[in-house]
């Protein structure tokens, strides 16, 4: 079978209609021509060159043959080898005539009578002249005769050389005209190829020039004409193909832009939505008023007729309403959707989204839906519920009600699902400053009994005790005893009242930034104020550590006042030493010289107290470390220190140690 050439690359022209075939193929013809007739002029003058060299060497044939002439009469005269040299001259000029020289060039003219006026000249030469000047042996030579004979010969070589002449002059003729025409043969070839040029390159590239500009204007329209088959062609069909697309796109660019445009505006409208409600979340301190201004905007935002808030309850599998607007009470209140796994509300809460766009072609269960859920005997339609979710999972579900069916589109459900997980969020934060709230409040409760127990319950026991004996001392009549026990009482009382003074200034003191050491120094001198002992003061802060907040430097402050509320009223001691220092860690020293204590033995006491378990506790809300150093008769050491890891906040508004001391 014969083979067939493969097809052409799609997208390109055969190699025939290929422009740089027909540019190669053009370049080359006219390359052909003008070496043709290159050659050919050359061709000419060589032939005229050696025409000249004949012509020279022919005319040199009538000098030759006077030469011989006279040679011939002076050989007359006297014996001489010239005739012979000249004859032989000739005769070798003859020779070079007829055989021809390429290399100087020397050669007749291809023409026949040339060829046969050269014969004749050799012919008069040979039989005529030659003889006559050299006659063989037994001759005599005859100048008479060889003169007689010269005229005709010059007159043949005349004739050769006439001839030659005129062949060379037709030649040079020819070789003008030559000349001439390749000079036309340029300037038209010149002609041509700039035509074919403007026709092949320069015409297609200007016509997709003016069609880009036309394009440029919007001119989509525009269509170029397909007149050839080479890459031009191809490329005026790529651009027909791009201006069919453009216009397309075009067409459709008004629509893609309102398309763009309103996507960009539902995002700015979700975004601002986001914001607001998470403003309104962080400023709400209400869970049912948080929940309310939720449903508020949210059904403004989506144009529900009707919404609800529910919390779950996984304890008992139940749903409690939270908040509801625009519902009817039957629906609000109906026990079918209070059950977590009844309805479609229930469904939020493991499925995250339940948009229902019909209410009254919805299965649920395999019962149609509007015959079975009371949001369709309600007159709504259309329902979507969201789960409302935190860190600890799903803590309820929020849904919209709507009058007609209607159909969320995915963006809608998205922003729904997270503004679900913000009202989660804030439930929860409320939820853990409620918490919060109350542990703190617990934990001052706690403190407080600590102190009434160690300060107003001790002295109103004493008291008690004090009674009974001036009671048991009234009856017996012992005015003695009784006159001894009424300052005790008096003392009792002061003591009591000077522990609720101290109680009430520990509860209302309030540290704002850098306040502390002037509160250290109020305590140190109320303690002055209240006894005699004498109480030294030394603070020193370099900068070093880390400052302390606000909160921590109330509870060293409560430290303090409970280690100098006990040098007050159990130590009895002549001095004590207060030392405050904030380097690298935070240290507080409380010292006195007083009785002490056994801490074994107070170990073992069941009224183990005298503030330590209360300084204790603060310690470890401070995350500090609380050193007791007792013995009896030795006094006491109590030793704060604050590692640097656990201070933070404001540092000690002191810039130099300072020591401060007075005498009772």
């Amino acid at each position: 079978m014969p083979q067939t050439a493969p097809p052409a690359a799609s997208g390109l022209p055969a190699l025939r209609h290929r422009l740089s075939t027909r540019i190669i193929s053009l370049s080359l013809a006219v390359l052909l021509v003008v070496l043709g007739m290159i050659a050919g002029t050359l061709w000419l003058s060589w032939k005229l060159e050696g025409a000249g060299a004949a012509i020279n060497d022919a005319g040199s044939l009538r000098m030759r043959a006077n030469r011989v002439a006279i040679e011939l009469t002076l050989a007359q005269a006297r014996q001489s080898d010239a005739l012979a040299m000249q004859v032989q001259a000739l005769d070798a000029t003859l020779a070079q005539l007829k055989k021809g020289n390429p290399a100087r060039p020397l050669f007749l003219p291809d023409e026949p009578a040339i060829h046969a006026q050269m014969a004749r000249v050799t012919q008069d030469w040979q039989q005529q002249l030659r003889p006559l000047a050299l006659p063989g042996a037994g001759r005599a030579a005859a100048p008479d005769q060889y003169i007689a004979a010269l005229p005709g010969f010059v007159a043949q070589a005349d004739r050769l050389v006439g001839m030659i002449e005129h062949d060379s002059a037709r030649k040079t003729d020819l070789l003008r005209l030559s000349q001439a025409a390749l000079a036309a043969m340029a300037c038209v070839g010149t002609v041509a190829v700039i035509y074919l040029l403007y026709l092949w390159i320069i015409l297609p590239v200007l016509r997709l020039q003016d069609g880009l500009q036309r394009m440029a204007a919007r001119e989509f329209s525009l269509r170029l004409p397909v007149e050839s088959r080479d890459e031009f062609g191809t490329l005026s069909e790529g651009f027909n193909r791009m201006a069919g697309e453009l216009q397309g796109l075009y067409q459709d660019l008004e629509a893609r832009v309102a398309q763009k445009t309103a996507e960009l505006e539902r995002q700015n409208r979700d975004l601002e939505t986001l914001y607001d409600m998470a403003a309104f979340l962080n400023q709400a301190s209400d869970a049912e008023a948080m929940a309310r201004g939720f449903l508020e905007r949210v059904m403004r935002q989506f144009d529900a007729e009707g919404g609800s808030v529910r919390v779950l309850d996984s304890r008992h599998g139940r749903m409690h309403l939270l908040a509801a607007t625009g519902l009817p009470a039957s629906l609000a209140d109906a026990e079918a959707c209070a059950a977590a796994d009844a309805c479609h509300c229930g469904d939020a809460t493991r499925a995250a989204v339940v948009a229902i766009a019909d209410l009254r072609t919805a299965l649920r269960g395999g019962i149609a839906a509007g015959d079975a859920t009371p949001c369709a005997r309600s007159g709504f339609q259309a329902l979507a519920a969201f789960r409302i979710e935190s860190q600890r999972g799903a803590t309820g579900v929020f849904a919209l009600h709507f009058r007609a069916p209607r159909t969320l589109p995915p963006s809608d459900r998205q922003l729904l699902e997270t503004l679900g997980q913000h009202l989660g969020t804030a439930l929860e934060h409320l939820r853990l400053s409620a918490t919060a709230r109350q542990l703190a409040v617990v934990e001052e409760r706690n403190l407080v009994a600590q102190g009434l127990h160690d300060s107003i319950a001790q002295g109103l026991n004493y008291l008690n005790l004090q009674v009974q004996l001036l009671d048991a001392a009234v009856t017996r009549n012992d005015l003695a005893e009784t006159r001894e026990i009424v300052p005790m009482l008096r003392h009792g009382v002061e003591e009591s009242y000077q522990d609720v003074r101290e109680l009430l200034n520990n509860f209302r003191s309030r540290l704002g930034t850098g306040e502390l050491r002037p509160a250290v120094e109020d305590t140190v001198g109320r303690f002055r104020r209240q006894c005699r002992t004498e109480a030294a003061l030394s603070i020193d802060d370099d900068g070093a550590g880390r400052p302390l907040s606000p909160e921590q430097q109330l509870q060293v402050l409560f430290i303090l006042q409970e280690a100098l509320s006990n040098v007050r009223k159990h130590a009895m001691a002549a001095h004590v030493t207060v030392a405050l220092s904030h380097g690298r860690e935070f240290r507080l020293v409380v010292q006195d010289d007083g009785e002490g204590f056994d801490p074994d033995e107070l170990a073992t006491r069941a009224d183990a107290h005298i503030g330590l378990n209360i300084m204790r506790e603060r310690a470890a809300r401070l995350g500090a470390q609380l050193h007791v150093q007792a013995g009896p008769g030795r006094g006491v050491r109590i030793e704060l220190i604050l590692p640097a890891t656990a201070q933070a906040g404001t540092r000690l508004d002191t810039k130099t140690p300072q020591t401060t001391g007075i005498q009772p």
